[in-house]
């Protein structure tokens, strides 16, 4: 049957029909939906791990179990990974494994737009990447193949594009799959004298990959009408050449990235007059070139930086694009704000207004940094603020402790940030953490965590009880506040930033975007009593705007949470029933 697919469907799609029994993942844009739609089928048990660390331990487990296993993750999430991703390259599989890694050029939602093909290479594993979701099926059950045939874990690398378009595809049945397990010591036990036997094998089976590039199916040379140029390409970057040049040229297609093969691309180079590279970001299949001894064109064309688009690719070779229908008219930015009623305005405005230095964390909660509430001073990375704020202050031998705090979410704290705070705890760091408890992981699109009491599949689950957690850890203090009360969060943190020990504030309040969150009746200004002091302004609510001097709300947004409310000194906000 055809249908249209998202290329992160797809994947769910292959992942099904090849007889993958276990998904572990941690939600990542553009990665997450994957696991989302994977999760839909009975047959497969699926699950939101608390980080990509331990969904990679985890899938695994599964694989040496004797069942096809998947993890899913952002390329920054491979970061977490990438302790198991080495050594399993090691001890190899039982059954396949596949590790599926989006990258986000162009960085969407990302805070950097790291190239994942550098893992392949450095870990030595195979990198499939698939163009668009019809192969996205077909390499997610190629790669079940290769695991098993080559007895390695296999990175399927998938991207924003990708991930997030449509293209038709034909599904298949599925098969089953499995395998038996059997000890065996020395593959599977990593200490020093046992590695030192596999890394031959690793050695090994890059020469014997290599060879199968050589023929792979995935690795398509297109013949083209005029031999002066040969282009080399990839994923994204091939559907912009074949946009723009149709069958003009030949084309090399790399499906299988690493390991490349030789032999082809020489000959294929030895067929054409000169020799191009087309590829996001790094010089990776240039630099392969290179290292075979020829010279293509590729970085001196194109940068490293940022997406390739079919226009960018025209303009790079002389082609006019300014052929189409193009709009006069001045577009205003849009930059992204916290939505109406976000229950971390309350906390981040009362920060902001008390001056406090704020080291910030990876969430949707990442939006306090702008305009008009400025209050966040640095992101890094899952879990950065809780370390991050420790050396902060350790490093000022604690005269920033009573100005000083760490925000990070409740699905965050959970991914990498309770080793911080334990770090907090045992060094006896003089430190204030906010844990910004929205019950749900936010900024990915709502999934649930260890804090929500629900797992993948909205069944109840054990809930981590953040209270407890935090002192059993060695926190002392700990307070709850509930966000939209502005006057119990001026007085909490003003209380933990004045006490001379570790503490952790949990401010909770569900996200206002969750389905069973009941909100009130939305606000209207009286304008009578508005003075046009913009106080309301300061909290940047989507909501609420100015016009002909006066402070006006969109009823349509707004939640009735009563932040703006709280700020208004002349009592200008009503019930939209009370207003005029």
């Amino acid at each position: 049957m055809k249908t249209l697919m998202l290329g992160n469907e797809a994947v769910a799609r292959g992942l099904y029909e090849a007889g993958c029994s276990f998904v572990s993942s941690y939600p990542g844009t553009p990665s997450t939906e994957i696991t989302e739609y994977v999760a839909k089928y009975s047959e497969v048990y699926a699950e939101w791990a608390p980080n990509e660390k331990v969904a990679m331990e985890s899938a695994f487990g599964a694989a040496l179990a004797g069942k096809r296993s998947f993890c899913g993750m952002k390329h920054v999430g491979l970061n977490v990974a990438a302790d198991p991703l080495f050594t399993i390259s090691y001890t190899g599989v039982n059954a396949g494994m596949v590790i599926a890694v989006a990258d986000d050029a162009g960085m969407h939602s990302s805070q950097n737009e790291q190239d994942s093909r550098h893992y392949a290479l450095s870990s030595k594993i195979p990198m499939l990447e698939p163009a668009d979701s019809a192969e996205a099926i077909a390499f997610t059950k190629l790669a079940y193949e290769i695991s098993e045939k080559f007895d390695t874990p296999v990175l399927l690398k998938m991207c924003t594009r990708v991930s997030h378009s449509q293209s038709v595809v034909e599904q298949g049945d599925r098969v089953e799959a499995s395998k038996p397990y059997e000890k065996n010591p020395g593959k599977y036990i990593m200490m020093p004298g046992n590695a030192k036997l596999r890394h031959p094998v690793v050695e090994k089976r890059t020469k014997d990959l290599t060879e199968y590039a050589e023929t792979a199916p995935i690795n398509v040379i297109e013949k083209g009408e005029d031999k002066k140029m040969g282009i080399i390409t990839s994923s994204t970057s091939y559907q912009y050449v074949k946009e723009v040049f149709g069958d003009k040229y030949p084309v090399f297609k790399l499906g299988l990235i690493w390991p490349m093969p030789e032999k082809a691309i020489l000959d294929f180079a030895a067929s054409v007059e000169s020799l191009v590279v087309v590829e996001e970001l790094d010089s990776f299949i240039e630099t392969h070139c290179r290292n075979l001894g020829l010279n293509p064109k590729g970085k001196e064309i194109f940068s490293n930086i940022g997406e390739i688009s079919q226009n960018i690719v025209a303009e790079k070779f002389g082609i006019d694009t300014n052929s189409g229908a193009t709009i006069d008219a001045v577009i205003p930015n849009r930059p992204p704000v916290m939505c109406a009623g976000c229950p971390h305005r309350g906390l981040f405005y009362t920060l902001s207004k008390n001056k406090v230095t704020v080291i910030g964390d990876i969430g949707c909660y990442t939006l306090g940094a702008v305009a008009p509430l400025n209050a966040i001073d640095a992101v890094v990375c899952m879990g950065a603020s809780i370390s991050g704020l420790h050396g902060f202050n350790k490093s000022q031998d604690d005269a920033s402790s009573g100005k000083s705090v760490a925000v990070i979410g409740d699905s965050t704290f959970m991914h990498s940030g309770m080793t911080g705070l334990v770090n907090i705890a045992y060094n006896n760091s003089n430190s204030t953490v906010i844990i910004l408890d929205n019950s749900i992981t936010g900024m990915t699109g709502h999934q649930q965590n260890p804090t929500t009491g629900y797992n993948l599949k909205g069944d109840p689950a054990s809930k981590i009880d953040l209270e407890a957690l935090c002192r059993a850890v060695g926190i002392n203090r700990v307070r709850v506040v509930d966000p939209y009360d502005l006057a119990e969060c001026d007085t909490v943190i003003k209380e933990e930033l004045a006490a001379d020990e570790p503490s952790v504030i949990i401010s909770r309040r569900p996200c206002a975007l969750l389905k069973y969150v009941k909100h009130n009746k939305p606000l209207a200004v009286d304008a009578d009593k508005c003075r046009s002091c913009k106080m309301c302004m300061k909290i940047g609510c989507p909501a609420i705007s100015m016009q002909n001097g006066k402070a006006v709300i969109d009823n349509t947004l707004c939640t009735g949470c009563g932040v703006c409310e709280q700020l208004c000194k002349f009592d200008a906000f009503k019930s939209s029933k009370e207003a005029n």
